[in-house]
Parts: C-alpha cells; structure tokens; sequence
C-alpha cells in the first residue's frame, strides 16, 4: 500500500527514468468533430498509449526508453524516426518483415472517442537480451493492456514484470480492456484480473471499471480493484476528475482542464506527468495533481502527443 505522502525511492544505478512496454502505431483521426466514423477525412498522427507515455516523459524533463515491434515498412520507419527525434531510447524497438505496422482509425472527440484497430506487428514483441536489459535499469515499467491481449507478448510482458520485480522497479498498468482487441476464446478479463495481483499502481477508468465489472459504483469499482492487489487504485473519472484509494483512504482529485479540443491521449498525458512527480522525489498526492496538470494541458490540442512543457513549468501554470 502506498500513502498519499509516500515518497518512492529507486536505486541509483537505474539509469531510465521510464521504459514502457507495448504498442506504438498509426492514429488516423478525423479531422472533424463526430460521434461516429463516418468522417471523410483522417490526418496520420503518431499514436499508441506506451509511445504517447514515453515521448511526454522526455518532453517533461526526463528520460524514457520503449519495448514495441513495428512492421518493416515506411509507417514503422516513421514511428521510430518520431521517437528519435524526440529523444526516446529507441534500443528495444523490433523491426519485422513479415508484418504490417499496426493501425488504429480514431474520430476526433470530446468525449471517449470511438476506434477501429488494424493490429498486426504490435502483438509479437518477442523477448531478447536488449530489452530485459532495459527493464532491469528502469525505476518505472509501464505496461499497456494491448501488449497482453495475444502472444507472444503476453508472455513477453510476464517475463518483464517478473524481472522488474526482482530489481525493485515500480510496475504500473494500464487495465484498459476491450474485448474486441483480445485473441479470439482468450478470457481477458480474467486474465486482467489475475494480473493486477502482480502489479503496483493502476489507472483505469470508469469505462474500463464497467467493461471488466460490469455495473457497479465508483466505490465498488474501486474496491473490486484493491480486493485484486494493486497498492494504489487511480480511478479516471472524465470531466469529474479522478478517485485514488489504497485501501485505506480515499480521495477525490478535481479536473484541472478548462478547456477541451481533443481527448485523444488524455490519460498518457495523465501517466506521464504523474510519472514525473514519482522520480522527481515528490510525494504521491503532488505527483497526481501534476498528472492532471498534464492532462489539462494536453486536452487544449489536437492529437495524442504535444508540445508539453517542462513538468516545472506546468506546476507553476496550475499552482500545484
């Protein structure tokens, strides 16, 4: 269990401040406001929540490597091109022949915005000696839901927490299940639920509470997942802000957006600043509020990553 005032410390030797494990690829998003897609026109943006996650840390003021696999075709190339140039480790990208760089059409929203995925190389992250190298000097490994929905990186992602574990890293997990990005006669929410047992910090929100749930409060939502075995509980609530609990006490986190033109990548952005809280030495409570600093900032623009300042300069633009 973590206390709101905990301060989590990290060996010195853990060079990465951040190295997040899953998905890096393709958003195609509608460059027109819609509720559907039916939209005639989508602009390419670089997407895929781990990618999102890392190029933030880097653009907050830390550093960030990523594990993913692309295809070995001109989308691939300009992924990673995007992740160099913005100063992410790049070591544990895999390039494959034999598949296509995965894709995800988004309609640009200001609520939870609807997708259709074209998934191929992102499912196959294999396991190798550069990548394990990497978890083990990170202090933080993110984790995504999509890199646990087929093999073999399912069983990628079980070597990792198993390795970040044994080298004190935080783990933290991203339960956003959707049962259409799931190998087909797979029970992923069981297997979601089996894994928060493994994990350190979550974030899910209200959606992702019903999708593995079913009906319930916030409060029963949050307690099924304390029952689970994380040891802190953050609860995303839309423009209600968010809930965090570890099991002992509970609080309310209001929204600092004043302004919203895209949710796309809200809660990367949400990731990344509290992410930079964590290793910048600052307590729990402090490091949420820069989350939702970074939030709000994200939400004023199109597109999942954006210019974000410094993390510095975001705590004295919301007084936090």
């Amino acid at each position: 269990m973590f206390q709101f005032n905990d301060q989590i410390k990290f060996s010195e030797i853990k060079e990465i401040d951040v190295t997040a494990v899953g998905e890096i690829l393709i958003d195609m998003i509608s460059t027109e406001y819609s509720d559907l897609l039916n939209c005639s026109q989508f602009k390419r943006y670089f997407g895929g929540s781990p990618g999102n996650i890392v190029m933030n840390i880097k653009k907050l003021g830390g550093n960030s490597a990523i594990v993913t696999k692309v295809g070995k075709d001109d989308f691939g190339e300009f992924l990673v091109d995007t992740l160099k140039k913005n100063g992410v480790n790049t070591e544990g990208v895999q390039f494959d022949e034999h598949s296509n760089t995965s894709m995800v059409v988004v309609n640009r929203s200001k609520t939870t915005p609807k997708f259709i995925a074209y998934r191929d190389a992102d499912k196959k992250i294999e396991i190798n000696d550069i990548n394990k190298s990497l978890v083990r000097k990170s202090k933080i490994v993110h984790l995504s839901s999509w890199s646990i929905s087929y093999n073999p990186s399912r069983s990628t992602v079980e070597k990792f927490i198993e390795i970040a574990k044994e080298e004190g890293s935080l783990v933290c997990f991203d339960p956003n299940y959707r049962e259409i990005l799931w190998e087909p006669n797979h029970d992923g929410k069981e297997y979601i639920k089996k894994l928060l047992s493994k994990v350190d910090i979550i974030k899910p929100s209200d959606d992702d509470a019903l999708n593995l749930f079913g009906e319930g409060t916030v409060e029963e939502y949050l307690e099924k997942f304390l029952e689970l075995g994380p040891k802190l509980v953050i609860m995303t609530l839309g423009e209600n802000g968010l809930i965090v609990s570890n099991g002992k006490e509970t609080k309310r986190f209001n929204t600092l957006a004043d302004e919203v033109k895209d949710t796309t990548g809200a809660g990367d952005a949400f990731w990344s600043g509290f992410y930079m809280g964590i290793i910048s030495g600052q307590i729990i409570e402090h490091s949420i509020k820069l989350g939702l600093a970074t939030s709000a900032f994200k939400l004023k623009k199109v597109g999942a990553v954006v210019g974000l300042p410094n993390y510095k300069e975001l705590e004295k633009l919301y007084n936090i």
